[in-house]
């Protein structure tokens, strides 16, 4: 047993891993992680950017797919196998959870991140060409992605949503699981509830990074204000933990057990971002400061090493509310908007997500123009 395993066991939260490489799935490392403790696989533009463009594992079948594809095509085909691979890998955690976990995630092209009907259209060809249970497809959580969501979810497919930075986002992205499950009812499907299976990733070391910034601004500069300069590295875990207050509020009224009744699934809040950016705070405080029920925490393989090796194993998420809800209202008192810092990192999550893809196709343009 390690801390992975107690981590689930005690603390009540699903560890996954935040990395998905072929190099891994064929060397025996990912296996490796899962039999310490891992319980899911997520997946995203930039990660799948490192791992084809940093190594050779990928040329092989690369070159064999560009007699008869687009070099975008070709990425997809690259990273489906991976995902397939990664799906078969945690198919027992999958089987033996009854569905709570074992879950490998895939994002839809982040070009679509503002796009209502085309990320529904795709999230659907997803599903279907990969169409195994414990697939998760990745939806940003923006303006747009918000009804794309409630689309799909009413429609019985199992989403991650992704790049929440705030609350009131994160209140949309519950509404639009909550509703879509309850359309999906009302069309006389109620028996597919259970298998539809939904995680809400509210990223969090980001969140320090930019208030930081602003803090160390609104004090002006590192010799500033003292009590301004001490509420940097606060925010993230203080608006993270108000959120899962908001998911207790949400799924514990009466609307919910309605849907919990019919076999329904909560969809858990899913830290992600959870690597510490700045070196002078604790290596594993987007981690050991968020363990609670019903929550996943996916972490890079180094955050994964730093918790195997001295991960606190306590409930820490909930231990004391009404200092997060002050930690907030003193951000606030200070110049503080969390509304637009939400839409700041969402705004630039959305763009490093594009960029990353970008330069990927482009690398591999470059790549396929070596094997004329």
């Amino acid at each position: 047993m390690t801390r992975l395993h107690d981590l689930y066991d005690i603390g009540g939260q699903s560890p996954w891993l935040d990395n998905l490489r072929r190099d891994w799935l064929e060397d025996g490392q990912l296996a490796e992680l899962v039999s310490k403790g891992v319980r899911g696989i997520t997946s995203n533009p930039t990660i799948f950017a490192n791992a084809i463009s940093g190594q050779n594992t990928y040329d092989d079948q690369f070159k064999s797919l560009m007699k008869d594809h687009t070099v975008e095509s070709a990425y997809w085909e690259l990273a489906i196998t991976d995902i397939l691979n990664g799906l078969e890998l945690l198919r027992p955690v999958y089987d033996e959870s009854d569905g709570e976990d074992g879950y490998v995630s895939l994002e839809v092209s982040p070009a679509l991140a503002h796009d209502t009907e085309t990320t529904v259209r795709d999230a659907r060809k997803l599903h279907e060409r990969i169409a195994q249970p414990n697939l998760l497809v990745k939806v940003p959580a923006t303006k747009e992605g918000v009804p794309a969501i409630n689309t799909l979810i009413s429609e019985g497919r199992s989403i991650n949503v992704t790049l929440i930075f705030g609350i009131d986002r994160y209140d949309e992205v519950i509404e639009a699981y909550i509703s879509g499950l309850e359309a999906l009812v009302k069309a006389g499907r109620a028996d597919e509830l259970a298998h539809v299976a939904s995680v809400a990733s509210f990223f969090v070391s980001r969140v320090d990074t930019e208030v930081d910034r602003r803090l160390t601004t609104l004090a002006g500069g590192e010799q500033g204000d003292p009590a301004v300069l001490a509420l940097r590295g606060k925010a993230a875990v203080a608006q993270a933990q108000v959120a899962y207050q908001h998911f207790h509020a949400a799924f514990t009224t009466d609307r919910w057990r309605a849907l919990d009744a019919q076999g329904a699934r909560v969809q858990r809040p899913l830290w992600a971002s959870t690597s510490t950016k700045n070196p002078a705070y604790d290596d594993l405080l987007y981690v050991d400061s968020l363990i609670g029920p019903s929550t996943v925490n996916t972490m890079p393989d180094g955050t994964i090493k730093a918790f195997l090796d001295h991960g606190v194993l306590a409930r820490t998420v909930d231990a004391h509310p009404d200092g997060a809800a002050a930690t907030l209202a003193q951000l606030a008192e200070a110049g503080i908007d969390m509304e637009d810092v939400e839409q700041t990192l969402e705004n630039e999550g959305v763009a490093s997500f594009s960029k990353s893809f970008d330069e990927l196709l482009q690398s591999l343009s470059d790549k396929a123009a070596t094997f004329s």
